[in-house]
C-alpha cells in the first residue's frame, strides 16, 4: 500500500528527528546574544552556521547580510514552477542574555532534553521555530517527489530582534528587491496552549513619547511662591488625568479615526478560546481587569488601541519633605495602535492635545521616538487559510484565531514589501521566552515541522497573488 502524503511527511520527519535535534543543539550552543557587545563574534558565528545549514538543506542561495549592527541571513530556493507564489519566512537568530545564576537548572547554552522538552536559550525564541522550516521543506519534497519547493521560498533571519531591531527597516528597504514576495510568514510567535493550536492574525503598532515640562528656572520655595506660579508637576498630573475619559477611552481628539473595528464574527472567534480571566490576572500580577468599556479583556489587549503612562516624575523624590515648587516634571507615554491607525497621524494628534492641556507659564516639549505600524491579515485571506489548513492537518484539531497585543518588526515587512504578513508559531506560554529555563515542547516543535511541510503545497494549490 502506498503512503499518503501525510503519512509520508510524518515518516520522513520521524526518520530525521534525531539528526534535526542534533543540528538544533549545535546551533543553540552558540550564545548569539545581540544585546551584549562581547557576544558580537558569536552572533556572526550563528549567522554563518545558519547560512551553511541552509545550503546543506538545499537552498540555492544563502548569504550573510551585514548591517550597521548584527548580521542577518538571507536564503532562497526557487520553485520549478515560474508562476508559483513567492513566500518569505521571517525569524531571528539572536537570543536574550542568559546565565546559570539567573535561576537556570542547567547551563543555558548547553541544551538538555528532559521529559519531552528541550531546554536552552533560544529553543523556542527563536532558533527552534526557524530551524523547523529546514526539516519541513525536506519533508515536503520527500512526500511530493519534488526537487524544489512548490513555492519560491525565501528566508530572512534577523540578528538584532532581541535588541529592538534597530537596523531592520533600513535592511529591508535597501534589499527590497531581493526580498520581494507575495506573502510573509513570521515564525516568531506562539499558540494559545498545547491543546489549542492557534494562528495569529495581527499585531498592534506602537508610538511612544516623552513630555517634558519646565516651570520656574529653578526649584523655588512653596511657601513664598506656592499658589501664585504654575507648578510643572501639577501640569503633568493633570495631563495624565485627562488622558482617558470616564469609559477608559483615550481622550485625545482624532485618536480613534480610521480604527478597523472588530466584526461580530471576530468577536465570536475570540470568545471560543478557553480564557480564564482569574488565571490571566495571576499571570499579570494584578488584582482586577480594567479598560475600555464595552470590550472583553482579550479584545482590549489584541484589537483595541491604548494609551499607557509608563513613567511620571518631577520634584523631590527623597525621604521626608522638601517644600518646593519643582522646576521640571516629565511624563512618558506609549500608544498601542491597531489597523487603520497611522503613527504619524497619532503623533500630530497627541502633540496638538498636549499643547491644549499645558497652562500658560509652563514650557513644554513633546519628544517622539521611533514608531511601529500595526499589521492585520483579514480572516478570509487565501494565504491565511493555507496556514490554517496546514496547521489543522498537523495537529488534527480545529485551529483557532488570536492576535498579539505587542509589537514587532513584522509591520516593517508588511509596509515596505506591501504584502500580507501571516504568523506560524508553535511556542506556548510555558516556554518561558526571555526567562530562565526557556524550553520548547518537542511534540509541538515537530508539529511545526509538519505544518511547514504541508504549507508550501497548499499555498501553491490555493493561492496566487492577484495581478
Amino acid at each position: 500500500m502506498s503512503q499518503t502524503p501525510d503519512s509520508a511527511v510524518r515518516t520522513y520527519i520521524e526518520q530525521h528527528r534525531s539528526a534535526f535535534l542534533d543540528d538544533l543543539a549545535e546551533w543553540l550552543r552558540i550564545p548569539s546574544v545581540s544585546a551584549q557587545p562581547d557576544h558580537a563574534p558569536d552572533v556572526r558565528r550563528s549567522a554563518d552556521w545558519l547560512a551553511a545549514k541552509l545550503l546543506e538543506t538545499g537552498f540555492t542561495t544563502a548569504e550573510v547580510w551585514p548591517t550597521d549592527g548584527a548580521p542577518a541571513v538571507f536564503a532562497e530556493w526557487p520553485s520549478e514552477d515560474p508562476d508559483a507564489p513567492t513566500v518569505l519566512v521571517y525569524g531571528h537568530h539572536d537570543v536574550q542574555p542568559a546565565a546559570r545564576e539567573d535561576g537556570w537548572h542547567s547551563e543555558p547554552f548547553e541544551p538538555e532534553i528532559r521529559d519531552g522538552r528541550l531546554y536552552a536559550r533560544g529553543a523556542a525564541d527563536d532558533k527552534g521555530q526557524v530551524l523547523f522550516h529546514t526539516l519541513g521543506v525536506r519533508a515536503h519534497l520527500a512526500a511530493t517527489g519534488r526537487t524544489a519547493p512548490a513555492v519560491h521560498l525565501k528566508l530572512l533571519i534577523e540578528g538584532e530582534e532581541e535588541s529592538g531591531s534597530p537596523h531592520f527597516r533600513a535592511l529591508v528597504e535597501s534589499r527590497a528587491g531581493r526580498l520581494a514576495a507575495d506573502a510573509v510568514i513570521v515564525s516568531d510567535t506562539g499558540m494559545w496552549s498545547e491543546d489549542t493550536p492557534t494562528v495569529c492574525t495581527g499585531m498592534r503598532g506602537l508610538a511612544e513619547c516623552e513630555i517634558r515640562f519646565r516651570g520656574p528656572d529653578q526649584d523655588i520655595h512653596s511657601g513664598s511662591f506656592g499658589g501664585a506660579v504654575p507648578n510643572p508637576a501639577t501640569a503633568a498630573a493633570r495631563l495624565v488625568a485627562a488622558l482617558h475619559d470616564e469609559h477608559a477611552r483615550v481622550a485625545v481628539p482624532g485618536f480613534y479615526d480610521g480604527v478597523v473595528e472588530l466584526t461580530e464574527h471576530e468577536r465570536a472567534l475570540f470568545a471560543e478560546l478557553p480564557f480564564d480571566e482569574e488565571r490571566w490576572l495571576r499571570t499579570a500580577k494584578s488584582h482586577a481587569a480594567s479598560g475600555e468599556a464595552g470590550y472583553t479583556t482579550l479584545e482590549r489587549v489584541w484589537a483595541r488601541p491604548t494609551a499607557e503612562v509608563n513613567g511620571i516624575g518631577g520634584g523631590y523624590q527623597g525621604a521626608g519633605s522638601k517644600t518646593i515648587i519643582p522646576a521640571s516634571a516629565m511624563v512618558k507615554l506609549t500608544f498601542r495602535l491597531v489597523a487603520g491607525q497611522d503613527p504619524d497621524r497619532i503623533e500630530k494628534a497627541v502633540r496638538a492635545w498636549v499643547d491644549g492641556q499645558v497652562p500658560d507659564g509652563i514650557r513644554h516639549e513633546t519628544v517622539f521616538g521611533g514608531a511601529t505600524r500595526p499589521c492585520l491579515t483579514p480572516l478570509d485571506h487565501p494565504a491565511l487559510q493555507s496556514v490554517v489548513r496546514a496547521m489543522g492537518r498537523a495537529f488534527g484539531v480545529p485551529v483557532r484565531y488570536t492576535r498579539e497585543g505587542g509589537s514587532g518588526p513584522a509591520a516593517d515587512l508588511q509596509e515596505v514589501l506591501g504584502v500580507p504578513v501571516l504568523f506560524l508559531g508553535i511556542s506556548v506560554p510555558s516556554d518561558g521566552w526571555h526567562a530562565p529555563n526557556e524550553k520548547v515542547e518537542l511534540d509541538l516543535l515537530f508539529k511545526g515541522v509538519e505544518t511547514s511541510a504541508y504549507l508550501w503545497g497548499d499555498l501553491a494549490e490555493h493561492w496566487r497573488e492577484a495581478p
